[in-house]
């Protein structure tokens, strides 16, 4: 069995548990690294590796290389989910921090783990709630593994990695982030610290 195999029941599962258990903890903003679920085996990337390279569309059709994009900016990729409720209750500090520091060479790069048949669904929630970055659908290779998240060692969502301009992660978090943890490191990746 691939690895989608494995993990694409993983994610109905995930999606599962955090739509119907994790609802009211996430209301709260109770939810812990603990509480989301992953899939065991999988390693995900640390501070100080190469982040691998992608092209992806994104949900308006415009085409991303992070080979190519790398260079000029500092990326912020954003592994989600339109069921994760710790995801949801992020993005506006995510919004927030692409606001503010966008002029100053900041980039989002939201990657949804929901797959294509979500995509209308995707695209009402990033209108309704006025998100400005740039949302993708991560794809399935031929051997059914995500293209962008199985490279990544994406195990849970919400995933974030921090992307500088040698292409090297700074910051590689599971579960909502701190605003202090995730602003310190993007201004430190921009050189404003």
């Amino acid at each position: 069995m691939g690895r989608l195999g494995r993990s694409a029941g993983f994610w109905l599962v995930a999606v599962l548990v955090l739509w119907a258990g994790g609802t009211q903890a996430a209301e709260k903003n109770e939810m812990t690294p603990l509480d989301i679920p992953m899939i065991g085996d999988i390693e995900m990337l640390k501070v100080g590796d190469k982040a691998p390279a992608f092209t992806l569309e994104d949900i308006e059709g415009r085409n991303f290389d992070l080979a190519r994009e790398a260079p000029q900016k500092v990326h912020l990729l954003v592994f989600w989910s339109i069921f994760c409720e710790p995801c949801k209750a992020e993005m506006p500090l995510i919004q927030r921090l692409y606001d503010k520091y966008r002029d100053k060479g900041f980039e989002v790069v939201a990657i949804a783990m929901d797959g294509e048949p979500m995509k209308k669904s995707i695209q009402g929630l990033i209108r309704q709630q006025g998100y400005t970055f740039r949302v993708f659908i991560d794809k399935l290779a031929p051997d059914e593994s995500f293209v962008v998240a199985d490279p990544y060692g994406v195990a849970g969502t919400p995933t974030l990695y921090l992307v500088d301009r040698t292409r090297h992660i700074v910051l590689a978090e599971v579960g909502q982030t701190p605003r202090e943890v995730l602003e310190g490191a993007i201004r430190r990746a921009l050189g404003l610290d």
